[in-house]
């Protein structure tokens, strides 16, 4: 792994694989530009880049980036068949990210629903994002746990967080219900919100969220990756077996499984 300091120094880049010098700088340049939209100070920012050896892969140029805004941090993550195209691609996502995040800010300053839904802008993403490597159902094991805070959030906020940290879904708890919900990306570049029990959420959010017609089931950890197999989802939401909190399901990048849990889930380890 090489980390190269930018002359600015609240940058880091750091790559792996048979990534230039020119690369490098290339990606300084177009993430340096992307970050002026933020609406806060940048206070820190590292860009990753990663060239898969083999060049029968496909999409072997990965580049991610986060950037530390006032505290707040911003991720994004893509891949691409070059480095540049990954880098462009990049840039594209965090642009996208600043821009979905100063339309929430000025729609939560607007009397009207009518109003503030013409604020946003639908479209898929711009970028692509990273696929993850098909690898077999027999070799995939569950590597990662990771917590989400229980503080409560509102279906916006929830958006928010979403857009911020690139996530395809986003696990919290709903203010209006105190249910654990699933905000997910729509195929039309809204979003789709999916509880246990249906309610008005979705009607209220400024952002463009639909109320999802499906519905978790409980199951235990083992009957949630099967799911997971089955089909082609990203990610499978559920209610615990014993606990009955809301989780996520998900497949990495590198095709194994990982897990959210509320931090408060009694069964989180």
């Amino acid at each position: 792994m090489e980390t190269e300091a930018t002359p600015f120094t609240d940058i880091v880049v750091q790559s792996r694989g048979d990534v230039s010098m020119v690369e490098r700088g290339y990606a300084r340049e177009k993430i340096g530009r992307a970050r002026k939209l933020a609406r806060a100070p940048v206070l820190f920012t590292r860009v990753d880049l990663a060239l898969e050896p083999d060049p029968a892969r496909d999409q072997r140029a990965s580049a991610k980036a986060e950037i530390d805004v006032n505290g707040s941090v911003v991720r994004a993550h893509v891949s691409a068949e070059t480095m540049f195209a990954a880098i462009d691609a990049l840039e594209q996502r965090i642009r996208h990210q600043f821009e979905r995040a100063a339309q929430l800010e000025r729609s939560k300053h607007l009397r009207h629903r009518d109003d503030s839904e013409s604020e946003w802008r639908h479209g898929s993403a711009p970028a692509r994002r990273a696929a993850s490597f098909p690898r077999p159902v027999e070799e995939r094991q569950l590597l990662r746990r990771k917590t989400f805070s229980v503080s409560p959030r509102t279906v916006d906020e929830a958006v928010a967080d979403l857009e911020a940290l690139d996530h395809d879904f986003f696990l919290f708890t709903n203010t209006a219900t105190a249910q654990d919900c699933v905000v997910a990306r729509a195929a039309d570049g809204g979003y789709e919100l999916v509880e246990p029990v249906p309610s008005t959420s979705a009607g209220d959010a400024m952002a463009p969220v639909v109320a999802s017609p499906l519905r978790p089931s409980t199951l235990s950890e083992a009957e949630a990756m099967s799911l997971l197999d089955l089909g082609d989802e990203h990610f499978v939401f559920f209610l615990d077996a014993e606990s009955g909190r809301g989780r996520v399901l998900y497949r990495r990048y590198d095709g194994h499984y990982g897990l959210i849990v509320p931090s408060d889930d009694g069964r989180n380890r």
